[in-house]
């Protein structure tokens, strides 16, 4: 039965994620909506157990009357049928509701309902541009996910388990005691009015501080969490004081939101608390006044004041679930922040998948400045014939980087286009493209899975047969052999930690290496490919890039110049703008600014500094 109810409703719906709208309803329907269904017998539910409830509270009077009236030797015969009506209602229709209320709430949404909001969620911030992810604290990007979807779920259930079942109770209750003395109706309507009075007077302000409270946690997190994904800079440094303060100030900023919100939440208490005294108080005076002038019946007043009793107790719980409620209301306001930012880069309408049968790259008159008033790239054209070798020198900050961006359309372009085969990178869809684009960067970082997993991340429908060969061909299988993780998983099974912590540089090199040996794109980037490799792995490892690269195009990066002396043409940068152009041969030969790079360099590397004397001299 339960696996019946838990299957009723799917956690990861499909179809493409689309951007949430802004407003709060509608921020929370998008998410709630494949949910609809359940939540209205919810909602049906709750109203049932409500009505139920009060039901009783008139039971109880119509007891008290017929007990003080009846003949104890007539009493069944005569109430045998509201008896037994009520017996089926206290053994059978309120235990059956509560069932249904409680497999549809345990069941089916309270474990689905945010898993389709955190998969939704997922899925959309993964399409983001990485300008979006360079803003943001990894860990805080997470934490508002698990957050939010949260403060979802918890926002529309306790909606439904406290608004419709107070306002039901309510109701019901008003009508109960009306129907008993309609004169006892006066002190609990007031009570209503002071009540909803005190609750819409606190009830924004808490939704303010909730908001703001969602927001330190946030923050309170990614700095925690970016001290642990940092840990080996946290260490070389010796700075575990100092990230303790700087998660501490963040601490110091959650705690100021955590005690202007308790501040409120006491006051709200004891307010909520004396109008329930003074309700209490004023039904009971009333009605041992009305008792003692002869004009109500003991029934009533055990109606009455049985009811007042009740909401007494029940007011102190609505003022814990509305003041979580909005709580949640304020965590939600704060995730909405995050997951209604549009995609800056977005596939054009009716994007084709790209096909590459020659692999020409051009850059025509391309213009991008990262959002600045200065340019990085300013009408930069190049052309990369089919099958071409290029390598790209200049010192940091040149633009050699950001045109491999641009060729990956991590950025839109600000002016221009790029074209691969004659077609338009941007009317085409970025997964095709990318797929036809084989990557090795400088910063190599690896997911947190085993060393299969990463290797196959470029084919992931390899065989381990196909994995092994690729990780050869990178000259790392020798020591992915000998890999053993903390739970004795070995070789292709060993987890290489978060970003492959467990693993030197040089070996994070050549598994990314071995990732773009098994993807095998008719276009190969390679940015500072081998810059983590020592001179020996270098040399072991240059033959297979250059089998790699056979039949393909291919863009390298380098400041270790020696890596660049076999490719087809140099293209020398500074700037965003080409300086000069050549094979190594015809630039050493010219005697310009790469010749005198070539002769100044020390053990293979281009410096900042060279770059800048040479330009002098040229000058």
């Amino acid at each position: 039965m339960f696996g019946w109810f838990e299957q009723r409703l799917n956690p990861y719906p499909a179809g493409v994620p689309t951007l949430p709208p802004k407003g709060l309803f509608r921020f929370c329907w998008y998410y709630s909506k494949p949910a609809a269904p359940w939540l209205l017998g919810v909602a049906i539910c709750t109203a049932l157990i409500a009505v139920g409830e009060v039901t009783l509270f008139r039971f109880l009077g119509d007891i008290v009357d017929w007990l003080s009236k009846a003949d104890r030797e007539t009493f069944l015969q005569s109430e045998a049928p509201r008896l037994v009506g009520m017996a089926l209602v206290v053994l059978v229709g309120l235990p059956l509701v509560v069932a249904i209320d409680s497999l549809i709430m345990h069941q089916v949404l309270l474990g689905n309902m945010p898993m389709i909001a955190r998969w939704q969620m997922h899925r959309f911030l993964l399409r983001h541009s990485m300008t979006f992810f360079a803003n943001e604290f990894a860990g805080r990007v997470a934490t508002k996910v698990m957050q939010t979807s949260l403060a979802v779920r918890e926002g529309v259930m306790k909606v439904l388990d406290v608004f419709v079942y107070v306002v039901t109770y309510f109701i019901s209750m008003i009508v109960i005691v009306a129907t008993a003395d309609l004169r006892l109706v006066a002190p609990l309507v007031i009570w209503v009015v002071v009540y909803v009075s005190i609750v819409s007077y606190f009830v924004p302000r808490l939704r303010k501080v909730s908001a703001d409270q969602a927001d330190a946690r946030s923050m309170m997190t990614g700095r925690i969490v970016d001290s642990y994904t940092n840990i080996a800079t946290v260490k070389l440094f010796s700075h575990a004081g100092r990230e303790e303060d700087y998660a501490r100030n963040g601490m110091d900023e959650f705690l100021v939101t955590v005690h202007r919100q308790m501040r409120m939440v006491t006051l709200f208490h004891v307010l909520v608390y004396v109008n329930n005294c003074i309700a209490l108080f004023a039904v009971g005076s009333l009605s041992i006044s009305f008792w003692l002038g002869g004009s109500i019946s003991v029934g009533a007043i055990a109606i009455a004041i049985g009811l007042a009793m009740r909401i007494n107790g029940m007011s102190q719980w609505i003022m814990w679930e509305v003041s979580a409620l909005f709580e949640n209301v304020g965590t939600v306001y704060d995730g909405m922040k995050m997951m209604t930012k549009a995609h800056d880069v977005v596939d054009a309408p009716g994007a084709r998948a790209l096909t590459v049968e020659k692999g020409e790259i051009v850059y025509d008159h391309v213009r991008f400045h990262y959002g600045k008033a200065k340019g990085v790239i300013e009408d930069f054209s190049l052309v990369v014939n089919p099958g071409e070798k290029v390598g790209l020198v200049g010192r940091s900050g040149a633009g050699k980087t950001t045109l491999m961006n641009l060729l990956l359309r991590f950025y839109d372009l600000e002016k221009g286009k790029i074209l691969i085969d004659g077609q338009d990178i941007a009317m085409v869809s970025q997964d095709s493209l990318r797929s036809m684009i084989g990557v090795v960067t400088q910063d190599t970082s690896l997911l947190h899975r085993s060393i299969r997993d990463n290797i196959a991340y470029g084919r992931p429908q390899a065989s381990d047969a196909e994995v092994i060969e690729a990780a050869k061909r990178a000259n790392a299988w020798e020591f992915i052999e000998g890999l053993v993780d903390y739970k004795g998983r070995t070789g292709l099974d060993a987890q290489v930690g978060e970003r492959g912590v467990k693993l030197s540089g040089g070996q994070r090199q050549r598994i990314a290496i071995a990732r773009v040996f098994l993807k095998n794109a008719p276009i190969l980037v390679l940015d500072e490919a081998t810059s983590a490799l020592d001179s020996e792995v270098e040399a072991a490892i240059q033959e297979s890039l250059f089998s790699l690269m056979e039949g393909k195009t291919v863009i390298a990066i380098a400041h270790r110049l020696s890596t660049l002396t076999q490719m087809d043409r140099l293209i020398v940068l500074d700037k965003g703008r080409i300086i000069e152009t050549g094979t190594h041969s015809e630039l050493v030969a010219l005697g310009g600014i790469y010749a005198d790079l070539w002769n100044r360099q020390s053990g293979g590397f281009l410096a900042d500094h060279d770059l800048d004397e040479t330009e002098q001299a040229a000058e």
